[in-house]
C-alpha cells in the first residue's frame, strides 16, 4: 500500500496548533494537543446575506456575487421601477428603470446589465421593452419582437437570449437573441414552458425545470449552442418560478414550487456539471419566483435574493460559497433587557461591554430621568440625571457623557439643558442657546456637536438648520447650519468629522428622509443618501467612514413601516445594507462609542404603541477555516 508521504511527496505534519489559512485545504496534519489527524476541507452551502430595501418578487438580476443588481419587481407598481445594487456585504439604491414590471428576462452585469420583457399590472399588460445598464442609469433599447414574461433569459448586454415564457395568446418555445442593438429570431426550444431556471451564455447557455400546459411542472433541461437546443439530463426535483446560475457545465438550480395548483415551496438546491445534475446544500429558507446574479463564473459562487412569500422572503439574500473557509453571517441576537422601558432615546452612549443609556419618554411621553449601566451581560441602575427627558442630542462614553436638549411631556416643549456623567454622577453644564429636542449629537463630552433639531417656537415647520458646538463647559453657534432642518436623526464621529443622518423634514417632501449631512468642523457637504427614510435611528461606530445605523421610523417605496429593523452601514460614500433588527421599533438607543461589528440597540417604541426594554446585539460576518477530524470507520 502506498504511502502518504509517496502519493502526495510530503509528510504528515505534527503540530499543536491547527493552521489557519485557506491555502493549507487539503493538508493532512496530527495535531499532538487534541491526539487527532486533521484536514482543512472544501465545503458548499448557502449563507445569509444582507436583506433588500425592498420586499418584491420576479426581480431581473445580473452581475456576480460580489457586483449584482437587482430591478424591478412584484407586487408594487411604485416598487418595479427600483434598482438595488449589490457589492458582496450590503444593497444600496441604484437608478430606476424606465417601465415598471417583473418577472422578465435579465443578463450582464451591474456595468453592463440588460433587462428585457416582463409584465405590469395594473393594467394588466405584457412587455417587450429593452433596457441597458451602464451601473448608474437605464437606457431604452430596442423591443423584443414577442412580448413576452416569465423569466427565460441568459447572456450579456451584448449577447442575450430570452426563450419560451407567456405571451398572448399563450405559452412559447420560441427564442429571441440580441445582439446588442436589435433583437433577431433564433431556433425553438423543444417544450413550451415557462417560469424556468437559466444559466450560461448564447453560445453556451441552458434552461430547466419550469411549467408546462394544462399545467404540470417538469423535470426538462435543454442545452443552446447559440443555434440549436438539445435535450439534456433531467433535474432530480420538478420545481417552477426557480433561480438559476452559473455556466453550461457548472450551474445551480435553487428554490422554486412545486406544483400548480397550490405552492409547495421548495428549498432545494441542484447542481449541474455539463453532464448529470445532483442535489447538494438546500436554501435556508424555501421559496418561489427568487432572482438571481445569473453569474456565468460557475457554480462555486452565487446569490438567491427576493421572492414569495412576501414580505416574509421579499427582502431575504442567501450567498452560496464553495470554499475552505466557514462564513457565519453578520446578525443581531436577543440580549438581556433594561430595567426600564423607554423609548425616544434619542442616542446613547458607549460600547458593546461599557454601554450606557439614560433618560427617555414613557409611553406616556413623561420624561424619565434615570441611567442604567451595561456592562455586555447585564444591566444595572445608576444615579438619575438631574431633569427627565427624552431626545436629547447624545454622544460619548460611558464614562464621558454628554447630553443636551430633549423633551419631557408636562412642559410640551424642548428644553435647553445640558448634563455630563462621569461614571457616577450626573452635573449640569453649559445650556444651548434655545430649547431644542430631537437634535443629532456626535464627537465627545469636551468636543460635542448639536446639529438641527425641534423647537415650538420656530417657524416655519419648527425645526432648525442650525449647528452648535461644546467645549466641555459651554456651548457656541456655528454659522454655519446644515442644507435642510430636520428632527430627530441620529448622528456619528468627531466633532472635526461627523455626519447626521435620516430625520423629519418640513420641506417638500415633507416627512422622512434618506439625506446624510457631512461635516468638517467648519462646514457642512451632502453625503451619500441612506437606503430607507425614516426618524428615531439610532447609531453606532463614532465615525464619518464606519457607521451602522439602525431602527427607526420608516417609510420605502412599498408602503409605510411604523416600526422598522431595518440596518445600514455607511463607508464614507455610500450606504449598504447589513441584517435587519428581530423587533422593528422607533426612538431607539445606540451604542454610539461601538463599532460596526460590534454594537447594541436599546428600548425605543414598538407595536402596540409602548415603550419597550428589549435589547439586541449586532455581531458583525466572521470566517473561519473548515478544519475536519478525521476518523477511522
Amino acid at each position: 500500500m502506498a504511502t502518504y508521504r509517496e502519493i502526495h511527496g510530503k509528510a504528515i505534519k505534527s503540530i499543536s496548533t491547527d493552521p489557519s489559512a485557506p491555502t493549507d485545504e487539503g493538508q493532512m496534519w496530527y495535531n499532538t494537543t487534541s491526539d487527532t489527524f486533521k484536514s482543512i476541507v472544501s465545503s458548499s452551502a448557502w449563507s445569509s446575506g444582507s436583506p433588500m430595501t425592498l420586499p418584491l418578487a420576479y426581480r431581473f438580476g445580473g452581475g456576480t456575487p460580489t457586483a449584482a443588481f437587482a430591478a424591478g419587481g412584484s407586487p408594487s407598481p411604485v416598487a418595479g421601477v427600483k434598482t438595488e445594487e449589490y457589492n458582496g456585504t450590503g444593497w444600496s439604491n441604484g437608478g430606476d428603470i424606465g417601465t415598471s414590471r417583473y418577472s422578465g428576462g435579465s443578463a450582464g452585469t451591474l456595468t453592463a446589465g440588460l433587462i428585457y420583457g416582463g409584465y405590469f399590472t395594473p393594467p394588466a399588460s405584457t412587455k417587450g421593452e429593452t433596457e441597458e445598464y451602464n451601473g448608474t442609469a437605464w437606457s431604452e433599447q430596442t423591443n423584443l419582437s414577442t412580448a413576452r414574461y416569465s423569466q427565460g433569459g441568459f447572456g450579456t448586454q451584448t449577447a442575450a437570449v430570452y426563450t419560451n415564457g407567456i405571451a398572448v395568446p399563450g405559452v412559447l418555445n420560441d427564442t429571441e437573441e440580441y445582439n446588442g442593438t436589435s433583437w433577431s429570431e433564433g431556433n425553438n426550444s423543444s417544450t413550451e414552458r415557462y417560469d424556468i431556471g437559466t444559466a450560461g451564455t448564447l453560445t453556451a447557455g441552458l434552461i430547466f425545470g419550469g411549467g408546462t400546459p394544462p399545467p404540470s411542472v417538469v423535470t426538462a433541461t435543454e442545452l443552446y449552442d447559440g443555434t440549436n437546443w438539445t435535450n439534456g439530463p433531467s433535474m432530480n426535483s420538478a420545481r417552477m418560478q426557480l433561480g438559476g446560475s452559473g455556466t453550461q457545465t457548472a450551474a445551480l438550480a435553487f428554490g422554486g414550487r412545486y406544483t400548480p395548483p397550490g405552492s409547495v415551496l421548495r428549498a432545494y438546491t441542484e447542481a449541474f456539471d455539463g453532464t448529470s445534475w445532483s442535489e447538494t446544500s438546500d436554501l435556508a429558507t424555501a421559496r418561489r419566483q427568487l432572482s438571481s446574479n445569473r453569474s456565468n463564473t460557475g457554480n462555486s459562487a452565487s446569490l438567491a435574493f427576493g421572492g414569495n412569500p412576501i414580505p416574509a422572503t421579499g427582502t431575504m439574500t442567501e450567498e452560496w460559497n464553495t470554499s475552505a473557509t466557514v462564513i457565519t453571517a453578520a446578525a443581531w441576537a436577543s440580549a438581556t433587557a433594561m430595567n426600564t422601558a423607554r423609548k425616544a432615546l434619542g442616542g446613547a452612549f458607549g460600547t458593546t461591554t461599557a454601554g450606557l443609556v439614560a433618560g427617555g419618554n414613557n409611553t406616556s411621553n413623561e420624561g424619565i430621568a434615570d441611567s442604567e449601566e451595561f456592562d455586555g451581560t447585564s444591566w444595572t441602575e445608576g444615579p438619575n440625571m438631574n431633569y427627565g427627558r427624552g431626545w436629547m442630542a447624545c454622544c460619548g462614553t460611558q464614562t464621558a457623557a454628554l447630553g443636551s436638549g430633549g423633551y419631557d411631556q408636562p412642559q410640551q416643549d424642548g428644553d435647553n439643558k445640558t448634563e455630563e456623567y462621569d461614571g457616577s454622577t450626573w452635573t449640569n453644564g453649559g445650556a444651548l442657546s434655545q430649547e431644542m429636542y430631537g437634535g443629532g449629537g456626535f464627537g465627545s463630552q469636551t468636543a460635542g456637536v448639536k446639529a438641527g433639531g425641534y423647537n415650538n417656537s420656530l417657524p416655519p415647520g419648527n425645526v432648525t438648520t442650525q449647528t452648535e458646538e461644546y467645549n466641555g463647559s459651554a456651548w457656541s453657534t456655528n454659522p454655519n447650519g446644515m442644507g435642510t432642518g430636520r428632527y430627530a436623526m441620529t448622528g456619528s464621529g468627531p466633532a472635526t468629522a461627523g455626519l447626521v443622518a435620516g430625520g423629519y423634514q418640513y420641506v417638500s417632501p415633507a416627512g422622512q428622509t434618506t439625506k446624510t449631512e457631512l461635516f468638517d468642523g467648519t462646514n457642512w457637504t451632502t453625503g451619500g443618501a441612506m437606503n430607507l427614510s425614516r426618524k428615531g435611528l439610532g447609531s453606532s461606530g463614532n465615525s464619518q467612514t464606519a457607521c451602522l445605523v439602525f431602527g427607526g421610523n420608516a417609510s420605502n417605496a412599498v408602503a409605510p413601516v411604523t416600526y422598522s429593523g431595518y440596518t445600514e452601514q455607511y463607508d464614507g460614500t455610500s450606504w449598504t445594507t447589513k441584517p435587519t433588527m428581530a423587533t422593528g421599533r422607533d426612538g431607539v438607543g445606540g451604542s454610539y462609542a461601538g463599532t460596526t461589528s460590534a454594537a447594541w440597540v436599546a428600548g425605543g417604541q414598538s407595536s402596540p404603541p409602548a415603550a419597550v426594554t428589549t435589547v439586541e446585539e449586532f455581531t458583525g460576518e466572521t470566517t473561519a477555516i473548515n478544519v475536519k477530524t478525521l476518523t477511522q470507520s
